[in-house]
């Protein structure tokens, strides 16, 4: 006589176990299959600060351009490359507004796609306040719904330790994007002992982005900006001519990014409009939007 025979609980309890390994089985192999996913998460007040101390040499915002849905793209394209297997989710811009009401530029911003414009309070002295409270309501719910696997954190306050730590309990890993600064850190120590991995952006990364005011000699002061149908139209002549320049193949590698130039296309696109055009358009987020899908309609129009 066997000893299940014996002792039927013994057979009724490997049954059991022999159920649960199946469904763990089951379990890890729907696991292999989900995509891994990504969010970026931006401090514009450290951003701003960091970036506009590095380029303009002052950190007051009044005094430069910062060409935001331009770095935000930078972003995502490098996002890309650095999660090579992984999706975005979104980009978080974390920003101060009186009464959080939007600003023109945080209006612009919260327009573009995949972004979301996450705002606090400004005190008196143009102090944020309240948003590491947001960065870290973010951060800690989409790890613990894991609908994020890694986060790109664009920041440098040590407020931020607990929300990379509150990430970090629910198992996503936190990665510290940084600004080149020109004298020491502008990233707190106990920020950087706390992260998976740090990354720093150096002063040519930045230079296309923050423009010091004014932002461009070829503006006239009074002229009406052009409407969006001429930019658009510049921005399909632009691709026209870069199809015979750089060549079929070149430009089909574009294509999978869709909607997203790679940053130094995209600077290129802008700089090469602004020449036709004898005037910016950075701080023109709408114009920019009609560039390129100026652009992209005549591309996807030859493939």
């Amino acid at each position: 006589m066997s000893e299940a025979e014996i002792n039927p609980d013994i057979a009724e309890v490997g049954a059991r176990l022999e159920h649960t390994n199946e469904l763990l089985q089951r379990m890890l192999a729907e696991v292999a299959k989900t995509p891994s996913t990504h969010a970026i998460f931006v401090d514009a007040g450290y951003v701003y600060a960091a970036a506009g101390l590095l380029v303009a040499g002052t950190e007051d915002r009044r005094s430069f351009d910062l060409d935001a849905e331009g770095l935000i793209e930078a972003f995502i394209d490098k996002a890309r490359t650095i999660f090579a297997d992984s999706r975005l989710l979104r980009v978080y811009w974390y920003d101060g507004a009186r009464r959080r009401i939007h600003t023109p530029e945080q209006q612009c911003i919260a327009e573009l796609p995949d972004v979301k414009v996450r705002l606090g309070n400004l005190n008196a002295n143009n102090q944020q306040k309240g948003v590491d409270s947001l960065i870290r309501t973010d951060l800690e719910s989409l790890a613990r719904h894991r609908a994020i696997s890694d986060a790109a954190l664009v920041g440098g306050d040590e407020d931020l330790v607990s929300a990379v730590e509150a990430a970090q309990g629910y198992g996503a890993r936190v990665h510290l994007w940084g600004i080149e600064a020109a004298d020491g850190r502008n990233q707190a120590e106990p920020l950087l002992w706390e992260v998976d991995s740090q990354r720093i952006f150096d002063l040519a990364f930045w230079q296309p982005y923050v423009t010091r005011r004014p932002v461009t000699t070829y503006e006239s002061e009074g002229d009406p900006p052009p409407s969006r149908e001429q930019v658009r139209f510049i921005g399909a002549q632009i691709a026209a001519s870069w199809l015979v320049g750089r060549g079929r193949v070149a430009m089909a590698e574009l294509l999978p990014g869709h909607p997203y130039l790679p940053g130094p296309v995209d600077q290129d696109l802008l700089i090469e409009a602004e020449k036709l055009l004898q005037r910016s358009l950075r701080g023109h987020a709408g114009l920019r939007r009609a560039l390129r899908d100026g652009f992209w309609q005549h591309l996807e129009a030859q493939f």
